[in-house]
């Protein structure tokens, strides 16, 4: 058993992601062991780092109304509640997005000593870039990556364009290298309609990840330690009813999420087994979810996410599910292995 007595849940962000945030860390903190743990609520977002609820061991939530919400004291992570003060001794990280995803919260941690679920601020670092990590990837020669083009802002874009016709073949998806929920994404058909497509996920990040579309099964799986070894969840397919797994797919049901994937066992075996070889080349920590396309010729890696999205209706709980684990003895596990 863990030597932690409060853990502190900390979500919303800097992003557009901020809100399924918060709602992956209300999931999270209501699942987490009551009868183990002081539950600590934290709110945080643009510096601003507040109380919204806590919960001692084996009693009932208390929340804070907005205003007057105690704030986190950053010089040591720690909050005054009713006059005492409490040191946040670990922290459960749900912040999807800048700082949660990008490693500065993490580097804040590391700095003070705190333990915490995710990965190293380093990996958070590397993988929340989508063409970081992807070129990452690439050199660990373990999956197929989609042919792609990579632009900044300030950059001249008709040239640029005639690179991306003359390279890749239409459609192709435009991304920015660092947002998630598919918040300013584009797939693109035809060549007039890139630029504006562009302009759109700078509206998210001044850098952009173009990537040729991959036609294909969209799957993905989850991985964490446990026993000291990366473990696989069950693989789950996405079938959207849109163009792709946009964000109201994702979230105003407009997808179906197949789990278990009703795949080949071979098939399933290789995303596994590809999923915690990523997980141990990239030094991951906590749960881990990697989404991949499974096309004609092979399987092609789509994205690293550290912090996956956590809502009841969010992927890792369903293949937590589908894998026969209770959620609160689960979150405990990655408590214990981080």
């Amino acid at each position: 058993m863990s030597e932690y007595k409060a853990i502190a849940i900390i979500y919303g962000s800097d992003t557009s992601e901020w809100e399924v945030s918060c709602r992956s860390g209300e999931f999270v903190a209501s699942r987490i062991d009551g009868s183990r743990w002081d539950v600590y609520e934290i709110f945080a977002r643009f510096g601003k780092w507040s109380l919204v609820a806590y919960k001692k061991k084996n009693a009932m939530r208390v929340t804070f109304p907005e205003g007057a919400r105690p704030e986190v004291d950053k010089t040591d992570f720690s909050i005054t509640v009713l006059g005492q003060k409490v040191k946040l001794d670990y922290a459960y990280v749900v912040q999807h997005g800048a700082p949660g995803e990008n490693g500065l919260l993490q580097g804040y941690l590391e700095m003070l000593g705190v333990p915490y679920s995710s990965c190293s601020s380093f990996v958070n670092t590397v993988a929340f870039d989508k063409y970081s990590c992807k070129c990452y990837i690439k050199e660990q020669n373990v999956v197929k990556c989609a042919p792609d083009a990579f632009v900044r802002q300030g950059m001249d874009l008709n040239a640029f364009t005639e690179t991306v016709s003359r390279n890749l073949k239409y459609p192709v998806f435009v991304k920015p290298t660092q947002a998630g929920s598919s918040f300013g994404i584009t797939r693109v058909s035809e060549e007039s309609e890139l630029i504006p497509a562009i302009n759109y996920a700078y509206g998210e990040n001044p850098t952009v990840l173009v990537e040729q579309g991959v036609e294909g099964r969209e799957l993905t799986c989850a991985v964490y330690i446990d026993g000291g070894k990366p473990t696989a969840l069950p693989v789950i397919e996405i079938v959207t009813h849109n163009d792709y797994f946009d964000y109201d797919a994702k979230y105003n049901g407009k997808s179906e999420e197949v789990c278990p994937a009703q795949i080949s066992d071979e098939l399933r075996e290789e995303v596994q087994r590809t999923s915690c070889e990523i997980y141990s080349r990239l030094g991951c920590k906590g749960v881990v979810r990697i989404d991949y396309i499974s096309a004609e010729d092979g399987l092609y890696f789509l994205e690293v996410n550290t912090i996956p999205g956590m809502t009841s209706a969010s992927l890792v709980p369903k293949m937590v599910a589908t894998a026969g684990l209770d959620m609160t003895d689960w979150l405990s596990t990655i408590i214990e292995n981080s």
